[in-house]
Formats: C-alpha cells, structure tokens, sequence
C-alpha cells in the first residue's frame, strides 16, 4: 500500500537524512513530505535541498527558509536580515554552497515552497496554528514560528485532522524525553532535535502504519518503532508561554 512518510527538521544534516531514508526504503508510490527547516545549522544544506527537489518530496516553509529568504529579498543580501540569518545557523548553510548561482537557484525554489499542505486527514505545517484565529486570519508568522500558544491549547484545532508540525524540538517541551515524539490534542511534533546535542534524532513517521524510523546523527545508530513506542503526551498545563519568536 502506498506509504505517506513525513520527514521532521532536517537542519542540513544530508549523511543522516540518507541513513534515514535507506531504512524507509520508499518505493515509487510512497509520498515523501518534509516540514521545513531543511536547512542551517548542520552541514550539508546544499545537498537536503538538492536531494528533496530531484526526489520531487513535498515541503512546507520552515522558519529557517524565511530567515534565507529575508536575507536575500531582491536578490542581495539585506544586512540586518543577513546578519541575523548567519547567526541562526545559516553561516553553515553558506558554506555549503560553491557556487553563488546555486544558492540563488534554490531561493527560487524556496519562494514557492507552501505554508502548509492539506491532506485531507493530515495538516502540515511547520510550527503550528494560532488557535484563535481561523484558516483565512492565520499569518505566514503563526505557520512557521509559533509555539506555546498553539501547544498548550487543550482542544484540537480541526475536528477531523491531524496535525503534523516541527520546529519546536520535542525534549523542550514538558514530559517529552529526546527522541520522542510529541502528542497533543490532534496533534503530533516529530522535530526530535537532530542537530542538537542533546538529541541527534531525526526522525521520519509513517503516518499510514504508525510506525516512526529514527536515525541518529551523532552516534549513527538507527531504531524503528511503533507509534505507540516513539510518541508521549505533552504535558500541556506545565508549558509557560514564551514570545512568538523565541
């Protein structure tokens, strides 16, 4: 049967994206979904974004992206926003790149990158949604940036979907240990940290068979479990609300 597999932050972590995606195996009729921030932070950027477009693999707009595009607007670079992209992680993501034409071509691909994908019974989106507001009153800044507001909602936002986000690592949030993934109200967050010290997951969810593939970039070792194994409830009441940005 055909596999919908959505890959959570990658950070420009290519070596272990591909020790991921060999254990997935995706055959032909697999879907491919990736929820942003393909890029900073880990070293090899250039080459997630390559392998995500030759693939054809469907992506939302990451926080990460943004901050690239804001530091190139008119195709030059914006100091301030440059300056503040180089310091969230892009100066790992710039040197990536040899050549300047290749890094302008993938900011034409990043432009049109979506803020979310509908998939009928899923909802993707990298950060979350502002729990207040509708579809039509949500902001490109709510989709990839929020946090608190949207994880400590204690009702699910759609009545008949369920979300799959990234961007908040899961092991900062109450009752989730590194590794795992994060579960609200009709909601899931599968960015386990693979860049970050304390983690090193990235982690890929076959949201068909609720089974969740896990490879380590740190100590390049891989696990696969069920859902039941790799997920943990959000302990909601304890999250203390941080700014929109943090």
């Amino acid at each position: 049967m055909t596999r919908r597999i959505f890959i959570g932050d990658i950070h420009g972590h290519y070596d272990g994206l591909m020790q991921l995606m060999e254990a997935v195996a995706p055959g032909s009729q697999d879907q491919i979904y990736c929820v942003g921030d393909l890029i900073d932070r880990g070293p090899q950027s250039r080459q997630v974004i390559d392998y995500v477009r030759q693939n054809n693999y469907q992506c939302v707009m990451g926080n990460h992206e943004q901050l690239l595009l804001e530091a190139f607007p008119n195709g030059e670079a914006h100091m301030p926003a440059f300056q503040g992209w180089l310091y969230s992680g892009g100066q790992s993501t710039l040197s990536s790149y040899t050549s300047v034409d290749d890094l302008f071509d993938h900011l034409h691909w990043i432009k049109d990158l979506p803020f979310y994908l509908d998939l009928g019974d899923i909802w993707l989106v990298h950060a979350g949604l502002n729990p207040q507001h509708t579809i039509a009153e949500q902001t490109s800044h709510e989709y990839c940036w929020i946090r608190d507001s949207f994880h400590s909602h204690t009702k699910p936002y759609f009545p008949d979907k369920l979300i799959i986000t990234g961007h908040t690592i899961t092991f900062t949030l109450p009752g989730i240990a590194p590794g795992e993934i994060a579960k609200g109200p009709s909601w899931l967050d599968i960015d386990t940290g693979a860049y970050h010290p304390k983690s090193g997951w990235l982690t890929a969810l076959d949201a068909d068979n609720a089974m969740v593939y896990q490879f380590n970039v740190f100590h390049k070792m891989l696990r696969i479990r069920s859902m039941a194994e790799a997920e943990a409830p959000v302990e909601q009441h304890k999250i203390k609300q941080r700014s929109l940005v943090s």
